[in-house]
């Protein structure tokens, strides 16, 4: 954790100086290209494409992984073991703290999953689908006769709504701003993994 806290330092001071940040206003604070680091090694999942799956074309800056850290509230994609953007102040479950281990209880998952489809239709600013529950999910729901729930995306805003809403609101969903999610629905194909951190 001390190693990820001076990461996010060193990203701050980056950013600071002027160097990547994106957008305007709040997203300008909250976004930030990052042309160095390397993320820890971890295995990789097998690529699960979903009905609505795209695959986007090479770019310079298309990702091949994705971390989220929960208590930094930071989302970073890489690209090749490079962070090539990072997100701040993401949003939440109305109960944030733990694993998401059944239906209803507002929590975001946490462990290793894939984005496996992608929703342009969705009641919320765009989404794109974590592949929870996975297997262990659902034999500890099971053992307890419960469901673990699903359909959790990490998505814009409500559609129509304008701003920003305010502290955790999710179902267990980690929402970005419109302009955020816009942004990482272009530069993250179906198939990507995903690390969520406590």
């Amino acid at each position: 954790m001390r190693c990820l806290t001076v990461f996010v330092a060193a990203l701050s001071l980056t950013a600071c100086a002027g160097s990547g940040g994106v957008g305007t206003g709040q997203q300008a604070a909250a976004t930030s290209d990052f042309p160095t680091q390397t993320r820890p090694a971890t295995d990789r999942g097998p690529t699960n494409r979903g009905y609505a799956s795209r695959s986007i074309p090479n770019g310079p800056l298309v990702a091949d992984y994705l971390l989220v850290d929960k208590s930094e509230r930071l989302l970073i994609a890489y690209r090749q073991g490079r962070p090539i953007k990072a997100y701040r102040g993401l949003q939440f479950g109305d109960a944030p703290m733990g694993h998401k281990r059944f239906q209803g209880d507002e929590r975001t998952p946490e462990g290793l999953y894939t984005i496996d489809t992608r929703n342009p239709q969705s009641r919320f600013h765009l989404s794109l689908r974590i592949s929870y529950p996975n297997r262990q999910d659902r034999a500890f729901a099971s053992q307890y006769g419960r469901s673990p729930g699903g359909d959790i995306f990490i998505h814009g805003q409500p559609t129509g709504r304008p701003g920003r809403m305010r502290g955790d609101w999710t179902d267990g969903c980690i929402a970005l701003s419109n302009a955020e999610i816009e942004e990482l629905w272009q530069i993250v194909p179906d198939g990507t993994p995903i690390e969520i951190r406590p």
